[in-house]
């Protein structure tokens, strides 16, 4: 029930924010130090913290080995660069050269979307999200409901800012699955996080898709 109650806050302040922070955020200057760092607390609070209270108050576990940050991360972060590698080739054959400029570079295209967004994003969804729920459920039943909640904590973004597509929530969600299945292999969180930081700084800074 507390975890319930900590996926209900947890959507619900971040859904808050995205409402009301986002449009005053623009006001700062989406190019600015500034933007990427209001940006980056805000996740830090929002997303990372919550995570390693619940775990280490609520839960009584030690949060970076339940999170699978501490043991087989050299075979996480290799997974990780090769999932990564073969990721860069797909983008590459589908857009090649054409869509690559330097309008993607930002101080938060680099610290908030690409760099840092892999472990602020997986650190919930795939380290305590996923886990959780595989503890009540099976591997596949957990990695669906895990993804669509995933899917889900997008939608307000997109919907603020008016650059929703169906076709980036279905990539959303299969993606979702997917980081799902490299930390079960890698037995890893830093293999879904390395590939997940590479994957949107291919697309968001060196595609600038």
């Amino acid at each position: 029930m507390t975890f319930i109650i900590y996926l209900i806050i947890f959507h619900a302040v971040w859904a808050t924010w995205v409402l009301i922070g986002y449009p005053w955020l623009k006001y700062v200057g989406e190019q600015t130090l500034a933007y990427a760092l209001i940006n980056l607390t805000v996740r830090g609070l929002v997303w990372v913290l919550p995570v390693f209270v619940y775990l280490r108050w609520v839960e009584r576990v030690r949060p970076w080995s339940y999170l699978k940050l501490g043991k087989h991360w050299l075979r996480g972060l290799l997974v990780g660069l090769g999932f990564s590698g073969l990721n860069f080739l797909i983008y590459f054959a589908e857009h090649g050269t054409r869509h690559l400029s330097d309008g993607g570079f930002t101080w938060n295209s680099i610290l908030s979307t690409s760099l840092l967004i892999g472990f602020v994003e997986e650190l919930p969804y795939r380290g305590l999200i996923f886990q959780k729920l595989n503890e009540w459920w099976s591997f596949p039943a957990a990695d669906l409901i895990s993804s669509l909640l995933f899917l889900t904590i997008h939608l307000p973004g997109w919907l603020s800012l008016h650059i929703y597509r169906t076709q980036t929530a279905i990539f959303v969600f299969i993606f979702g699955l997917l980081m799902t299945i490299l930390l079960r292999y890698a037995n890893s969180l830093w293999a879904p996080i390395v590939s997940h930081s590479l994957n949107d700084f291919f697309s968001a800074v060196l595609f600038h898709l």
